[in-house]
């Protein structure tokens, strides 16, 4: 007889692999290959085959934590005990304060379900404006570059497949080789089909390697990288002006910023030569069709939605935009950081990536949920604002699925901001470092134990399935908001099975710009599960109508965008003029290095989950510092000495990796680390003023001898402790919890 499989999803980056469970010896879970899955066809990086690993007891939550008013302890607790305190403190604190007192920090790996719920509690439940998600974090620079350019953001306008079919692929600011390993066959198929690759970075990664050709400028330079390419396509005459004269506006202010940008100047500001520039236009005009993909390195700078924006530019200029196996495409960084914004998790946004300030939008979401729109609040702070005013106006604070002691810029002053707060409550997996902060700490459902909708990054709808059962103890996130609603008297609103959270969403989202009306549960089981792309609207009714026995004709879905108009009023895309400004801190006689930072490959995110993971820990077991020979020589650094690296926020001590790959006036440091191997302590806050994207990608540092580190840099996890106060010893907490 078969053993059951179950088709599922990689819980990790926006790639979304498909994978099936099935059961193990020994009565655990193990990951067998999906090929039909066209994402990935059954290839999977090392953190998700150790997925499973995550649903052990051995290193997750299976018990409410409250801290005792006594002993300041955090001890196990009832259900009730814990629901009761976070419901009491919040009614407390609206009472006391308003309604903005009470903040709400979701995460961009929630499913569609729990980041619309999570929106629509904040907004009904407590009525505050104070909610903001950790994707804020991840591609929100892009997203606002795509909402001003083409109308409409969603993270690649075409799916995968069409990449190794074009002629020349810009990659500028990513390392998929390491970030989303399976994505790297598309890559490698453009080049086996004639292709060219180019990939900019300040690091020589290995998705470098791969390229035909690497620009390495210098970290917050991409901007005038990306304009300095404009000027030379404008002055070797290689502009679309066909394109350009039917289905864009605004190019004449756009080409006169761009022409300000000679590649003499290019070169001096950013370090890429003259020839690479030259070589970069023939390679991208040369091609029959084109492609722009940004990451993480020109998004997360202060300017990062201008530096999108140039990059955007720079196809429409050549017609490399809503033409088949052509266009700009952003690689979105988590599991569902696409959905997670469209339906109301962040600050400024309803379902159906409404904007909160349109009355037309707030009338037809406050008719679904059964409010009268004027009781819906505004528009509230940004990720980092919300953060940076805990303890002041926002005096609670719910949240699910994000770690900002970890992940945040200036992470000591968010820490800092936590722990001032009257109170905290924390809905998450593992104990995280943020966790050990909370009042009341709620463990909940994770990918395998529960079933919802992702949205990947190509737009693709896609349903995780449940595939075991959560061990005895845990809730799932629609249970604790039901749970916290009923306890402020909106419980009917907050119903708990996934399903019925989405068919709701669906009509939310009716009309909108991510309309998913037309997608169900059912059509998502239907053949592989390959999943739907938005938009996909419910259809026109026919054979007289819905009432009258009518069937409703099936939208086939949304794969490729843009190919007939633009999603703006008059279908055209829009030039935006954009210069070339410095980064928010350049170095100085004082701090002289760049710190640019990003991730690896056995670690995700904040690591709080694969940091539980042995074999991956075991690849990668902590935090370093990459620093060119050159600059350990002048500094007298050697291979795997600590050494302290210092910004005007804060000091992280890693050992140094001496290394050819980096600029010689940078250093890199990945992210995924706690404690005094913290790389988000250095990071700088200064904030994009139209995403609000913090700066995360290049401040000013300089380096110190330092004493070797403890633990790999890691923290010890404190669970018995005062609130956020470390202690010697064990790892596990209480019941065995890590």
């Amino acid at each position: 007889m078969a053993t059951a499989v179950t088709a599922t999803h990689c819980p990790y980056c926006a790639l979304q692999c498909g994978m099936g469970l099935t059961a193990g010896t020994g009565g655990g879970v193990e990951v067998v290959e999906r090929a039909a899955f066209p994402v990935n066809k059954g290839a999977l990086c090392g953190k998700g085959r150790t997925a499973p690993a995550l649903l052990s007891s051995r290193v997750r939550l299976t018990e409410p934590l409250v801290r005792s008013h006594a002993t300041g302890k955090l001890a196990p607790a009832t259900w009730e005990e814990a629901l009761d305190r976070i419901a009491a403190e919040l009614s407390r604190a609206r009472a006391e304060h308003g309604a903005d007192s009470c903040g709400v920090f979701g995460g961009g790996g929630l499913t569609n379900e729990k980041a619309y719920a999570l929106g629509k509690f904040a907004r009904v439940a407590l009525g505050t404006s104070q909610i903001d998600y950790n994707g804020r974090f991840c591609m929100s620079s892009a997203a606002a570059a795509g909402q001003r350019a083409f109308g409409l953001d969603r993270g690649l306008p075409f799916p995968l497949e069409d990449i190794p079919r074009t002629g020349c692929v810009i990659l500028v600011g990513s390392n998929l080789a390491e970030t989303m390993p399976p994505a790297l066959r598309y890559l490698t198929e453009l080049r086996e089909n004639g292709g060219t690759l180019i990939v900019v970075d300040p690091r020589r990664t290995r998705t470098a390697e791969q390229a035909d050709l690497h620009l390495a400028p210098r970290p917050g330079t991409d901007l005038a990288l990306a304009l300095g390419l404009l000027h030379l396509v404008v002055a070797g005459g290689r502009t679309d002006e066909a394109f350009i004269e039917e289905r864009t506006t605004g190019w004449e202010e756009a080409r006169a910023a761009a022409m300000a940008h000679w590649p003499e100047l290019v070169e001096r500001i950013t370090g890429v030569p003259v020839p690479q520039l030259r070589e970069t236009v023939r390679m991208f005009c040369d091609a029959k069709a084109a492609m722009v993909l940004t990451a993480r390195g020109p998004e997360q700078q202060s300017k990062g939605t201008d530096t999108v924006g140039a990059w955007i530019n720079l196809c429409l200029a050549t017609g490399r935009a809503g033409r088949p196996l052509s266009g700009y495409g952003c690689l979105t960084g988590q599991g569902n950081g696409q959905g997670g914004r469209e339906h109301g998790q962040k600050a400024d946004q309803l379902p159906g990536y409404r904007k909160l300030t349109d009355p037309a939008a707030r009338a037809h979401v406050a008719e679904v949920w059964g409010v009268d729109p004027d009781t819906l609040p505004g528009p509230g702070r940004s990720a980092y604002e919300l953060l940076d005013a805990l303890g002041g106006d926002i005096r609670t604070l719910l949240l699910m699925g994000s770690n900002p002691v970890v992940s945040a810029p200036r992470a000591a002053h968010v820490e800092e901001r936590l722990r001032s707060l009257d109170f905290l409550a924390v809905a998450d997996v593992v104990l995280s470092e943020t966790a050990e902060l909370a009042d009341v700490v709620l463990p909940v459902t994770q990918w395998a134990e529960e079933t919802g909708t992702v949205t990947n990054l190509e737009g693709r709808v896609l349903l995780r399935r449940r595939a075991v059962s959560a061990p005895d103890g845990v809730r799932s996130d629609l249970e604790v908001l039901h749970g916290l609603a009923a306890r402020l008297g909106h419980g009917k609103k907050f119903p708990t099975d996934p399903r019925e959270v989405f068919e709701e969403l669906r009509r939310a989202s009716a009309g909108g710009a991510a309309d998913y009306s037309g997608i169900s549960y059912e059509r998502l089981r239907e053949g592989e599960g390959e999943g739907v792309f938005w938009p996909c609207p419910r259809g026109d009714v026919e054979a007289g109508g819905e009432e009258a026995g009518g069937e409703v004709a099936v939208h086939p879905g949304t794969p490729r965008l843009f190919l007939d108009r633009f999603a703006t009023e008059d279908g055209r895309a829009r030039f935006v003029p954009v210069v070339h400004r410095p980064a928010a801190e350049e170095p100085d006689a004082e701090y002289p290095v760049l710190l640019t930072t990003g991730r690896v490959l056995a670690q995700y995110q904040s690591g709080a989950q694969t940091r539980r993971v042995d074999e991956l820990n075991s690849a990668a077991p902590g935090p370093f510092v990459e620093v060119h020979p050159r600059l350990a020589a002048r500094l007298g650094i050697a291979e795997g000495e600590a050494v302290a690296v210092v910004s005007r926020r804060g000091r992280a001590v890693a050992p140094a990796r001496v290394t050819s790959s980096i600029r010689p006036d940078t250093v890199f440091m990945p992210f995924h680390w706690a404690g005094e191997g913290r790389a988000n302590s250095l990071t700088h806050p200064a904030l994009d003023p139209v995403s609000r994207m913090p700066e995360f990608k290049v401040c000013a540092v300089r380096l110190e001898p330092a004493e070797p580190m403890t633990m790999n840099g890691d923290r010890v996890l404190n669970t018995d402790g005062d609130r956020g106060r470390a202690r010697a010893g064990a790892r596990p907490g209480p019941s065995g919890q890590g």
